[in-house]
């Protein structure tokens, strides 16, 4: 039995240095509420100044398991097509080994398809910056490349998205960081091969979803999000939620050939509502109870009144 507190060093260990990898955006299992973290064009579309949170820890029970913080705020421009918005996402695997910050202004830009259909378009622009500790590596293992630690390294990109709604479907598609950039080039200089280590690949997602009124108490939405990205499995989620007297939501979510979820959620009033999803793992990761599974908590806030209508319901 591998130990847990070692177990996590060693996965990463052993994907960083056998040569290019694609890195993936960090996962949500609430991604319905948390839109904008992976498509700039929903900036705004809630009507109004809205901030929303989440903190995800995945493979609980194990030491230097990955943390996720994902901080936002959006709003429309009065009497204006624009929205705005700011969107920060924190990842931290291995106690602090791996450190890497996005930080990125959004902005978007909305045309109405119909009376009650519009059609936003997001770019947003910022970058990352990336800490990697190679001395805690060492800790584990003496053999991992003589490599300078990382600190607080800075790399631009910038994001584009399609966002489409009305009051009970939407679909959108996005890139949120379309420059590729490759780290940690530890080739040897008498040498033509290069081997790098990690590389940011490009992540695109389509998402999806629809309500369904089932009478006036009670709302069924199906969801969707894919996420795809060179060099990694296709990831693929499909939740089914209810929402109960325009209040309390709870359902079940599915990640193909990785994890099945249980998601609960409350409005507790008009401007703020919590929700809490679980994931167990079905690989062999989660069958050997390496772990104890992973916690999502989410909260959002509507910080002003509303100066437009919102199309959408509190399902997205």
């Amino acid at each position: 039995m591998i130990k847990k507190s070692i177990l996590l060093p060693i996965l990463f260990i052993a994907v960083t240095i056998q040569g290019l990898i694609a890195q993936q955006d960090a996962q949500y299992t609430q991604y319905m509420f948390n839109t904008i973290s992976v498509n700039p064009a929903y900036a705004g579309s809630r009507g109004q100044l809205t901030f929303a949170g989440l903190y995800r820890s995945q493979w609980v029970g194990l030491d230097g398991a990955p943390e996720t913080f994902t901080i936002n705020l959006h709003s429309p421009i009065r009497n204006s097509r624009l929205g705005y918005g700011l969107s920060v996402v924190n990842d931290n695997i291995g106690d602090g080994v791996v450190q890497e910050t996005y930080i990125d202004g959004v902005i978007s830009y909305t045309l109405d398809v119909s009376q009650n259909a519009k059609l936003s378009f997001g770019l947003k622009g910022g970058g990352n910056f990336l800490s990697l500790d190679f001395t805690k590596l060492r800790n584990f293992d003496e053999e991992v490349v003589q490599q300078d630690n990382i600190d607080n390294q800075f790399t631009p990109n910038f994001g584009l998205g399609v966002y489409y709604h009305t009051d009970k479907f939407y679909a959108g598609f996005s890139a949120p960081n379309i420059l590729e950039t490759e780290f940690f080039d530890n080739s040897d200089n008498d040498s033509n091969e290069v081997n790098f280590l990690a590389a940011e690949r490009i992540n695109f997602y389509f998402i999806t979803g629809y309500v369904f009124d089932l009478n006036g108490n009670l709302k069924f939405k199906p969801a969707l999000l894919t996420k795809a990205v060179g060099g990694a499995p296709l990831q693929i989620d499909v939740s089914a939620n209810f929402l109960v007297n325009e209040r309390f939501s709870f359902g079940a979510a599915y990640r193909w050939d990785a994890a099945i979820s249980a998601l609960a959620g409350f409005q507790i009033n008009d401007q703020i509502m919590l929700g809490l999803a679980y994931d167990k793992e079905t690989t062999e990761l989660g069958t050997r109870r390496f772990n104890d599974g992973s916690f999502e908590i989410f909260l959002r806030l509507e910080l002003l009144k509303k100066f437009q209508k919102t199309v959408s319901p509190r399902f997205f």
